[in-house]
């Protein structure tokens, strides 16, 4: 059997894609989500799955589902740390609350997942963790500034440990995608916002980006040999011009 895939935030969009991806090739897996009914769609039919409901900031939480799922089928060899949250909005009105949640969700469920399975891996001197962060973490967009604020910080935690775990042959990855046809946007609660979102997404002529093809490119990083890292991956449809 092939080595343990772990993914956050694998109930719908990118995260339900790499699942497909990964199980078609045999991968065992562990889907975490807040939705276990979702959870249960994406594994209907595949073999080797685990399906857990998990909140990425409780620590504790998280780390028993993937010890679980350890314990059945070896050491995580691949972390994905999808699981995100984009409550666009201006600071000017924009509730604090909505900050600390995407902050929250966003960066310490990234490093709680990070911490988890890292150790582990810089031992065996073996393992990848790919974080899935934004064109919104490397520059700015109208509406977005706590959001950016949490993708700007992936990107400055994925650099920072993959520096620190490199000598371990321990790989640290990151995949950028642009706006893409995800859920994210059900969550907004700013309708000016949202309007804007919809208005840029019209000059690139009504379609953003296909998840499968964040998927494509996740599981394309992670096939290159333990000894080759891909560091980053910015994907965004040919349109988007921001």
């Amino acid at each position: 059997m092939k080595n343990l895939v772990v993914i956050t935030g694998a109930s719908s969009g990118f995260g339900a894609e790499m699942a497909k991806i990964f199980n078609a090739d045999g991968f065992p897996l562990l889907l975490l989500g807040r939705r276990t009914e979702k959870l249960e769609e994406v594994a209907k039919g595949m073999d080797n799955v685990m399906i857990d409901s998990v909140d990425v900031t409780d620590y504790d939480q998280f780390e028993t589902a993937i010890r679980k799922a350890e314990d059945k089928y070896g050491k995580t060899d691949l972390l994905i740390n999808n699981a995100g949250l984009m409550l666009l909005g201006n600071v000017q009105d924009q509730s604090p609350k909505e900050w600390q949640t995407m902050l929250d969700t966003n960066v310490m469920g990234v490093l709680n997942g990070t911490q988890i399975v890292l150790n582990d891996m810089i031992e065996r001197e073996h393992g990848t963790i790919l974080n899935v962060s934004s064109i919104a973490g490397k520059k700015t967009f109208t509406n977005h500034a706590a959001y950016v604020a949490s993708k700007f910080g992936v990107h400055g935690l994925s650099e920072t440990i993959r520096e620190e775990s490199a000598p371990k042959n321990v790989r640290i990855m990151m995949v950028a995608p642009g706006a893409a046809e995800t859920e994210l946007l059900t969550h907004v609660t700013s309708e000016s916002a949202l309007s804007d979102y919809e208005a840029w997404k019209k000059t690139m002529g009504g379609i953003t980006l296909d998840p499968k093809h964040v998927a494509e490119t996740v599981k394309f990083m992670y096939d290159m040999p333990q000894e080759v890292n891909i560091r980053e991956v910015d994907i965004a449809t040919t349109r988007q011009d921001a």
